[in-house]
């Protein structure tokens, strides 16, 4: 049912209307926004800056490096992109949480993307400067290839989104054919390193990770999409196995730098002693894994699909390779090649 849900879903996400447009080139040119925002682009688009962190790899993947002129400082940080390539010889215009608009304004942007964290102030900073800004959040599988379509949309690149979601989707098809037919699901809580009573619900994107690897997030009923809960809650519903997402760990935990698992085998140890944790089903049965933040809420998410139902299921996934998926996306579609630690244990 899950990879059904999932299929329905991507039907509706490849229906984006894109609005009537008008001229020779095709400009200008109107899409509605993830904000429900209409956005007019009155010429092609040459110069752009990605403030939200999660556009990043969408924009590369569709080959736009080159037309970006400036990124955020949060974006160079070694735990975050510093390794695609170019992006240390942008512009810097401030951080993902505080942009640097007049710095903004000063490279004259055709196109801003924007997401949950600084959509709206952007909107009101840079839209009255004729400005387009589109509020692209890529930080769901059920939406992204949506918004890749609009983003490509606006800059030409149709084709390009059609081949890597076409990709993306061969692969994803193949797990969750396999996922979706699982009965007896494995009960999850995912949490976060710098908090592990700070769980995920219903709109985060590790719910569809945990939903579509054949998992029963426990937190998905919770009212909140990410809720802080009790000790005794976690206790009482005693998951069998814990995912830490490394987002907001020290810098060397996960990532394309990291050459070593010490960081990310101490956080597992962490978390392990953490009250209501401790005496849970996955501790005691040593199954608390660490996932890097990238696989669970943004593009990579459907790789991040494969390192679970691994984990959850090895003995029905022995054939699946996860890693070596993940590496040819780096080097196809990101045109950089696979290094780092990205996960702990590795799913092998």
């Amino acid at each position: 049912m899950k990879g059904m849900k999932y299929t329905l879903a991507l039907v509706l996400c490849l229906s984006l209307v894109v609005l009537p447009t008008q001229g020779a080139e095709g400009f200008p040119k109107s899409i509605v926004d993830s904000a429900n925002k209409t956005v007019t682009i009155e010429k092609p688009v040459e110069r752009i800056i990605p403030i939200i962190s999660w556009s990043y790899e969408p924009v590369w993947i569709l080959g736009l490096k080159d037309k970006v002129v400036g990124v955020t400082t949060t974006a160079k940080d070694p735990t975050v992109y510093s390794w695609l390539t170019g992006i240390e010889e942008k512009q810097s215009v401030g951080t993902y949480k505080e942009p640097d608009y007049e710095k903004i304004i000063e490279l004259h942007p055709d196109l801003v993307i924007v997401g949950r964290n600084a959509g709206t102030n952007a909107q009101e900073k840079l839209e009255s400067t004729g400005i387009p800004v589109v509020w692209l959040n890529f930080n769901n599988l059920e939406t992204f290839d949506k918004e890749l379509k609009i983003l490509a949309s606006l800059t030409g690149t149709e084709e390009k989104a059609k081949s890597f979601i076409s990709w993306k989707q061969e692969k994803f098809n193949t797990i969750t054919n396999r996922t979706s037919k699982i009965e007896s699901q494995i009960r999850v809580y995912p949490n976060w390193c710098d908090s592990p009573l700070m769980s995920a619900s219903n709109g985060s994107g590790i719910q569809e990770v945990i939903e579509m690897a054949g998992g029963a997030n426990i937190a998905s009923g919770l009212a909140k999409t990410y809720p802080e809960v009790d000790p005794e809650w976690i206790a009482k519903e005693n998951p069998e196995v814990i995912i830490v997402g490394s987002t907001g760990c020290k810098a060397d935990t996960t990532g394309y730098s990291v050459e070593n698992s010490d960081e990310a085998n101490k956080l597992i140890e962490t978390t392990s002693k953490a009250a209501g944790l401790n005496q849970t089903e996955a501790v005691m049965t040593g199954k608390v894994f660490v996932m890097d933040g990238r696989l669970e809420e943004a593009v990579r998410g459907f790789v991040g699909v494969y390192y679970l139902a691994k984990w959850l299921y090895p003995e029905q996934f022995k054939d699946l390779e996860p890693e070596s998926i993940h590496k040819e996306y780096f080097e196809t579609w990101l045109g950089v090649p696979y290094k780092g630690i990205w996960v702990y244990p590795q799913a092998s």
